[in-house]
C-alpha cells in the first residue's frame, strides 16, 4: 500500500481500516475506523484535505481529491462505487455514490441519498437527503430512497466492513508467477 506523507501532512488511518496495496493515500487524509479502501483507489490530500468517516467503502479505482486549501468531506457508512470521482464535495452519512459517477466541486449529497451510476453532479448542486440523482448533468427524481433500499444498502455496507477485516487477515502477495 502506498501511504505517503506530503509536505509534513501524514495520513491518519483508523483502526480496522483496510487500504489495498495498490491504493494510494497521500498527505492530509483522515480515514475513520473499519473502512475499505479498494484496489487502485487514489486519495490525494496534497493541497487540499480529505476526511472520511467510519465504516465507509471507497471501492476500486475511485479518485477523491480537494481544491487547494479546501476539504472533501465524506461521512460515515458511505459507499463510493467503483471508479467514481469525488472532488471538493460534501457527502453525508449513509449516501451511495454509484459506479462511475462524478460529484464535482462544492456539491452536496444528503444523508441516505443516491447518485446513480455514471451520473454527474455538477459544481454546487445539492442532492437532498434520501434524494435520487441520475443523468448527465444529474437531475433529482421525484421519488425518494425507500426503506427497502436503506435496508439493502445497510447490508451491503456491512459486507465491506467485514471485507476489510477479511483482507487484513488473509491478503498477501502471491509469488507463484
Amino acid at each position: 500500500m502506498a501511504v505517503s506523507s506530503f509536505e509534513g501532512h501524514h495520513p491518519r488511518i483508523g483502526e480496522g481500516t483496510w487500504v489495498h496495496p495498490s491504493a494510494d493515500v497521500i498527505g492530509d487524509v483522515t480515514i475513520g475506523p473499519d473502512c475499505w479502501i479498494g484496489p487502485g483507489a487514489r486519495l490525494r490530500g496534497d493541497y487540499g484535505r480529505i476526511e472520511i468517516g467510519e465504516r465507509t467503502a471507497v471501492e476500486d479505482n475511485c479518485v477523491v481529491h480537494a481544491r487547494p486549501g479546501e476539504v472533501c468531506r465524506i461521512g460515515r457508512r458511505v459507499t463510493l462505487g467503483h471508479a467514481c470521482v469525488v472532488h471538493t464535495s460534501r457527502i453525508a452519512d449513509d449516501a451511495v455514490i454509484g459506479m462511475g459517477a462524478v460529484v464535482s466541486d462544492w456539491a452536496e449529497v444528503g444523508a441516505w441519498a443516491f447518485v446513480g451510476e455514471g451520473a454527474v453532479v455538477p459544481q454546487r448542486a445539492v442532492v437532498p437527503p434520501a434524494g435520487i440523482a441520475v443523468g448527465v448533468p444529474a437531475r433529482i427524481l421525484d421519488r425518494r430512497v425507500s426503506d427497502e433500499q436503506r435496508a439493502a444498502w445497510t447490508g451491503f455496507k456491512q459486507t465491506y466492513v467485514e471485507l476489510a477485516a477479511r483482507y487484513a487477515a488473509g491478503c498477501a502477495a502471491d509469488d507463484r508467477t
